[in-house]
């Protein structure tokens, strides 16, 4: 009972530090984004937690522990399911309560969300169609198309995003009147490149938290008698937070642009990093590697998707559009649990 009770007050600890670390990477990554501007700042936060979260599963599935071959996809789909859905939602529907109407730019939004619907599908949805081997997987050969495919896709995204069409992706002017951030001071460089540092140790605090705490979560899972799926929902969840609180505290502000480019960027990151990295990794070391998602969590994805395009296509929305993101979202939870 001693034993319990000492655990359970341990990963309470951890969940505080948790909680500490997110709001202080918020905190730098603002500092960084006041610095350098859309979608500079935004593209941060997301390449860095990325490559961290990248780390973490390249180490999980090297350690060759049971069901290590669906790690990358569990983590992948989760992820795209909690932006798409959980965290866009969030944003358009607190951001609508509190300004009743939010604009974006449309052109920049859809553009990412082209992007993510085809490399989830090129990733997630191709092994369940191919025919060269049975199963959710692909052969050697299509997996490396897939990585390289990846690859290639985001690299060109960033610099649409960045170089190209950047416009794309500045706040509209209308939305940036009422913005005290926009007219303060912008910080110097010293103070940017300490946050950047600062940032990084955040954001590793984060993940080997979120990693410290997956034994509880096991545990707690199995205990309430639930799909191991879930664990990896939780974990992402865990890691996603930092994103998470940035992408509402722009969304409060009647900021959705910054909120909608750290929510998809985030999104396109996974895959545009992961993907890669883990077909590497399957390659070099022969691991097997399934990505392949079932049929109910492909009919979300698409639902998913459609809705987004719908959602995206307008440069403006409401809580409305955001309470119907939401309901996907929980949909997804629910089928997880209930599949």
């Amino acid at each position: 009972m001693a034993n319990l009770l000492t655990s359970a007050w341990f990963n309470c600890f951890l969940f505080a530090a948790l909680i500490g670390a997110v709001l202080s990477s918020v905190h730098h990554a603002e500092v960084i984004a006041h610095k350098t501007g859309e979608p500079y700042g935004s593209l941060v936060l997301a390449l860095a937690v990325t490559v961290i979260e990248v780390s973490l599963i390249a180490s999980m599935m090297l350690a060759g522990h049971e069901g290590s071959e669906f790690i990358a996809r569990d983590a992948v789909f989760a992820t795209v399911m909690i932006i798409l859905n959980g965290v866009i939602g969030v944003c358009i529907f607190i951001g609508g309560r509190k300004h009743y109407e939010m604009g974006f730019r449309s052109d920049g939004a859809i553009s990412s969300l082209s992007v993510l619907a085809t490399l989830v599908t090129f990733t997630l949805v191709m092994p369940i169609v191919t025919t060269s081997t049975p199963g959710p997987d692909f052969t050697t050969s299509q997996l490396a198309f897939a990585g390289i495919a990846s690859f290639v896709m985001y690299g060109g995204f960033l610099f649409f995003q960045s170089v190209s069409h950047r416009d794309y992706y500045l706040p509209q002017e209308k939305s940036q009147q009422h913005d005290e951030s926009i007219h303060a001071e912008k910080p110097s460089n010293a103070k940017t490149f300490t946050s950047l540092g600062l940032l990084v140790i955040c954001l590793i605090v984060v993940v080997g938290l979120a990693k410290a705490l997956s034994p509880a979560i096991e545990s707690g899972v199995k205990a309430a008698g639930l799909p191991k799926t879930i664990v990896g929902i939780v974990i992402a969840l865990l890691v996603l937070l930092p994103e998470s609180f940035a992408a509402l505290r722009a969304a409060k502000a009647n900021r959705l642009q910054s909120s909608l480019n750290l929510a998809l960027g985030s999104a396109l990151a996974t895959i545009g990093l992961t993907i890669p990295a883990v077909a590497a990794i399957a390659i070099w070391f022969h691991l097997p590697l399934s990505l392949g998602i079932s049929n109910l969590n492909i009919t979300l994805l698409f639902l998913s998707i459609f809705v987004g395009g719908l959602t995206l296509s307008l440069g403006k929305t409401t809580a409305l559009q955001g309470a119907v993101h939401l309901a996907i979202f929980f949909e997804y939870l629910f089928s997880s649990v209930v599949p």
